[in-house]
Order: structure tokens, then C-alpha cells, then sequence
């Protein structure tokens, strides 16, 4: 019980769904040798969570073509009830024309799919993973608030939505009488705060909590990348045969660059810094973290504990202020 008392939950949106502040990306989780984090890491990371009291886990149908919805499935199979498990549908599954996108016929194909390899008869949120311009956002909402009713969802969300787009949604939801949406899923971190002007004011009238993705930049802002070196073994840049790091902009080193000399003055890691930036941010419900490895989850959680001194946060506001 100690443990989950430590543990910070908030509702997400309109909603009474109450989730961690952390939520679990399972992105990187597959099956095989070729995976990027297999199913025995993965499922240490999911137990590790699990059991430090978080509860919220976010996979997508198309992450390792359906391999991460089957490693998470798996690995909550005997504490389903205590886990809030939120997963995707829009990218295509397949080479015909009605194999992707928003659609009745996509979305009613999808959800059986991702029930079958999570192996549950229910998905807490279920999120469009982005919009659809082929498809009528009231046929979408309308299906989607057949699969609240048919007892197959609890909660409906967007991934990459717009302000408009949102408010689209939720007029469409009003219009039909249905389930309108509780969390839009976008990207956020210092090195992208676009969506502050439009996209978070929207998401605060019109009832959605956020789970923002990507709170690392990349991993840019881990402290990984210094100007002027070869990018490490293994990292992003590396993969991709860079050489050095001149294909990350230079504004986005300067913040980088900040937020390991304010890592070192409170004698913290960056990957803390930037995510604790994150959480404290207005209209943040959660932050997704992405983790390959146990040791990557081990230091990305040190930031949900981590309080930034307000002279801290006003130095990083200023150096990653978006130009008017």
C-alpha cells in the first residue's frame, strides 16, 4: 500500500477515468529476435509499473504490425481490472482500400483485431490515431459510440488531432447524441510546444486531458547528442548512419544543451529534467514514456518524482519559446 500511495492519479478529460500521471508506451515492444525490446524486457517493465501502482498502458495496432498489443496483452492478462489499457486505429492493416482510416468498416475490423491480440473483451480508451479526411467525422464519432454501448470501449480518444479537428469531434458527438471524446494524444516536449496556442485551449473547453508522447524529443533532449560528435552506438542518429549530429537544428541543441547544465545544477539526469518540464505543464493529464530497455525506464520514471525549482522551469521556458 505504501507504494501506491505514492503514486499521483488524475482524472483524464470530462471523464471520472482516473489514470497515472506515468503512462507506459509500448511502442518499442515486439516479439522475436529482431524486436527492439522483446517480450521478456517488456514484460519486466509492465510488472515493474504495474506493481510501483501506475495503471495506465498505451500500445497501438500498429506497433510491430499487432506484435506490442499481443506482448502488453499477455503480460496484464491476470490484472486486467487494475490496469486502464488504451490502444489505436487509423494505419493501414492491410493493401486494400478499406484497410485504414476512420471508417465503420475500418474501425469495426480494427477493434476486433486489437480485442483478439490483447486478448480482452474490453479496451478502457480507444484512440483514432489520427484524422481522417476520406471519412465524415460523424460516421467515425457514430461508430465509435457503437462500441461504448456495445460494452467493447469505456472511453473514446484522438491521436493527433487539431483544435478544429477537435471540436469537430465533439460537435459531431452532440449532434448524434453520442460518446464524445475524453484525451487527445499529441506530441510535446520542449523541443515542440506548437500545439500550447491552439490545440491545448481547445482541449480545455471542449473536455479532453492529454497524453502527450514523445516528452524526449527524440531523445534529443537526453543529453545523448553534443555538437560536433559522432551520435552514440545504438541511438537514433546512429541507426540512421548520421555522423555526426548536424541533422538536429541548432535551436534544438541550445534547449538540449540547457537542460543538461540544469540537470547537472540539481545533480539529476536531463531525461528527468525535460520530463518533469513536461508533467508540470498546463492541460498535461500524462506523459507517455517509451522505453526500450529496464535501464531506460528506470531513469525516465526518476522524472515523475523530480519538482523543478521555478528558476529551473523559467530558464527552459525561455530558451525553447516558440517565435511568434
Amino acid at each position: 500500500m505504501g507504494e501506491w500511495a505514492l503514486v499521483a492519479y488524475v482524472t483524464m478529460g470530462r471523464s471520472g477515468l482516473k489514470v497515472s500521471r506515468a503512462c507506459l508506451g509500448a511502442m518499442m515492444f515486439g516479439l522475436g529476435p529482431d524486436a527492439r525490446c522483446g517480450e521478456g524486457e517488456a514484460v519486466r517493465m509492465i510488472d515493474a509499473f504495474l506493481d510501483a501502482g501506475h495503471n495506465f498502458i498505451d500500445t497501438a495496432d500498429i506497433y510491430n504490425a499487432g506484435q506490442s498489443e499481443e506482448v502488453v496483452g499477455r503480460a496484464v492478462k491476470n490484472r486486467r481490472d487494475s490496469v486502464v489499457l488504451a490502444t489505436k486505429a487509423w494505419n493501414p492493416q492491410g493493401p486494400g482500400p478499406n484497410d485504414r482510416g476512420l471508417s465503420r468498416l475500418h474501425l469495426t475490423r480494427a477493434l476486433e483485431a486489437s480485442l483478439r491480440r490483447l486478448d480482452t473483451d474490453y479496451i478502457d480508451l480507444y484512440q483514432c490515431h489520427a484524422p481522417d479526411s476520406d471519412t465524415p467525422i460523424d460516421e467515425t464519432m457514430a461508430t465509435l459510440d457503437g462500441f461504448v454501448r456495445s460494452g467493447k470501449v469505456r472511453y473514446l480518444g484522438c491521436s493527433n488531432f487539431s483544435g478544429s479537428q477537435i471540436v469537430d469531434a465533439q460537435w459531431a458527438a452532440q449532434r448524434t447524441g453520442g460518446t464524445p471524446l475524453v484525451s487527445l494524444q499529441p506530441p510535446y516536449s520542449l523541443l515542440a510546444r506548437g500545439i500550447e496556442s491552439d490545440v491545448l485551449p481547445a482541449c480545455g473547453r471542449h473536455g479532453l486531458g492529454t497524453l502527450v508522447y514523445s516528452p524526449l524529443g527524440g531523445g534529443v533532449l537526453t543529453g545523448k547528442y553534443r555538437r560536433g560528435s559522432a551520435p552514440a552506438a545504438d541511438t537514433r542518429f546512429a541507426r540512421a548512419s548520421l555522423l555526426t549530429v548536424q541533422g538536429i537544428p541548432s535551436w534544438h541543441l541550445d534547449i538540449a544543451e540547457k537542460v543538461s547544465e540544469i540537470a547537472g545544477d540539481l545533480e539529476t539526469t536531463p531525461t528527468a529534467v525535460a520530463l518533469a518540464w513536461v508533467l508540470g505543464r498546463r492541460h498535461v493529464t500524462s506523459v507517455i514514456i517509451g522505453p526500450r530497455t529496464f535501464e531506460q525506464y528506470e531513469q525516465n520514471m526518476i522524472g515523475f518524482e523530480l519538482q523543478l525549482p521555478d528558476e529551473a522551469v523559467g530558464a527552459l521556458n525561455a530558451v525553447s519559446k516558440v517565435p511568434n
